[in-house]
C-alpha cells in the first residue's frame, strides 16, 4: 500500500485508496460530463426571432443566411452564430435636439444642440433648424457588414444635405412656404446616398420640428412677422372691397343703361305713334277738310275747356265782372291764380 507523507502534517494520504474511488464514480462523472453537454448543445442550437426582427445567421464568421420570426435551429457551441436587427421597426435619429425620458413613462425633455441646428440660409440668414429622419433597416446583411457605423453615416449625409438644401433656399421662404418641399427633396437626397453606398437603410420620412430664427433676433423677427400678417390683413380688406364695390358700379351702370334703352325705344314708339297719327289725320283731311277741320277743333276744344276753371268779362262802367262760363266751380285759370 502506497502512502504520501506531508512534512510537518498528522495526515497521510493513501493513494491507492483514492484510485480506487475515483475508478467507482468515474461512470457518474462521465455521464454528467455527457448530460452537461448535450445540455449545452440543445441550449445552442434553438433561438427565436421576433415577429418585428430578423436574424442573421454567421457560420465560422461567415454569413450563411437570413431567418425571419419564429423557432429556428443552428450549429451549436458557436459554430453557428445569431444576430437579430430590428428590421420591421421604424427608428429615428434627431437633429439639433434630443427627447430625453426623466423618470415618468410620457413625460419628455427637449435638449438643443446649437452646432447641428444653426445654418445659413441662401440670403445669408441664420436659421435655427430642428429636424427629423426615421428610417428603418431593409437589409440586415448590409447593415452590419457593408459598413462600420450605418447610422453615424446617416447623420453625417442628413446633416450635410440638410444644410446643402437650405443653403439654396431663401430665410423668408424656409420660414414659411418652403418647409415641405426642403424635408422631401431632402428625403430623396439621403435615400439616394443611403443606397449608394449600400447601407441597407430606407429613409421613411424627414420631418422639419422647428424653423425659426436664432433666439438673438427673435424680437425682430416677431415684429416682421407682424407687419406681414398687418399687410396681408389690409391687403386683403381692399380685396374684399373692390369686390364689393365693383360688382355694385357694374349693376347700377347695366340699370342706368337699361332705363336709357328702355326711354329710347319708348321715346321711338312714340314718335312713331304720333307720325302715324299725324299722317291718318293727313289723310282724312284731304278726302274731307271741312269735316277733318271741325273734329279737330272740337276734339282741341275737349282737350282745353276741361282745364278752364271760369271765363269772366269785363265791361266798361260795371261794378263787378261778369261770369260767362263755369266749367268748374271753384277751379280758377292758370293764368288768374298768377
Amino acid at each position: 500500500m502506497r502512502q504520501m507523507r506531508f512534512p510537518d502534517s498528522e495526515y497521510n494520504v493513501d493513494i491507492d485508496e483514492v484510485l480506487a474511488k475515483i475508478r467507482r464514480f468515474r461512470g457518474i462523472i462521465l455521464a454528467g460530463i455527457i448530460l452537461l453537454a448535450v445540455a449545452v448543445a440543445v441550449l445552442t442550437m434553438i433561438y427565436t426571432v421576433q415577429p418585428e426582427e430578423q436574424a442573421v445567421v454567421k457560420r465560422f464568421g461567415a454569413v450563411i443566411k437570413t431567418t425571419g420570426p419564429g423557432l429556428h435551429f443552428k450549429l451549436p457551441f458557436g459554430i453557428d452564430q445569431v444576430q437579430h436587427v430590428a428590421t420591421e421597426r421604424v427608428l429615428k435619429e434627431e437633429f439639433g435636439f434630443r427627447t430625453e425620458q426623466t423618470g415618468q413613462p410620457t413625460r419628455y425633455v427637449d435638449q438643443a444642440f446649437p452646432d447641428e441646428s444653426l445654418m445659413l440660409s441662401g440670403d445669408l440668414n441664420i436659421i435655427d433648424v430642428e429636424w427629423v429622419v426615421q428610417y428603418r433597416i431593409a437589409d440586415p446583411i448590409k447593415f452590419l457588414y457593408s459598413m462600420r457605423e450605418p447610422v453615424r453615416t446617416l447623420r453625417d449625409i442628413s446633416e450635410s444635405v440638410m444644410r446643402r438644401v437650405v443653403g439654396n433656399n431663401l430665410g423668408s421662404e424656409i420660414l414659411t412656404i418652403a418647409r415641405v418641399n426642403i424635408a422631401n427633396s431632402t428625403r430623396e437626397e439621403i435615400q439616394d446616398a443611403m443606397r449608394r453606398y449600400e447601407t441597407g437603410i430606407h429613409v421613411v420620412t424627414v420631418e422639419l420640428q422647428n424653423v425659426v430664427p436664432p433666439q438673438a433676433v427673435q424680437p425682430a423677427f416677431n415684429e416682421v412677422n407682424e407687419a406681414r400678417q398687418e399687410q396681408e390683413r389690409m391687403i386683403n380688406e381692399a380685396n374684399r372691397q373692390r369686390n364689393e364695390a365693383i360688382p355694385r358700379a357694374r349693376g347700377s351702370a347695366n340699370r342706368i343703361i337699361d332705363e336709357a334703352e328702355g326711354y329710347a325705344v319708348e321715346r321711338t314708339n312714340m314718335a312713331l305713334g304720333e307720325a302715324a297719327r299725324f299722317k291718318a289725320i293727313f289723310e282724312d283731311y284731304q278726302q274731307a277738310p271741312e269735316v277733318t277741320r271741325r273734329r279737330m277743333y272740337l276734339e282741341t276744344l275737349t282737350e282745353i275747356l276741361p282745364q278752364v276753371g271760369s271765363v269772366l268779362v269785363m265791361q266798361d262802367g260795371t261794378g263787378a265782372p261778369l261770369p260767362l262760363l263755369h266749367l268748374q266751380e271753384g277751379h280758377m285759370p292758370k293764368e288768374i291764380n298768377q
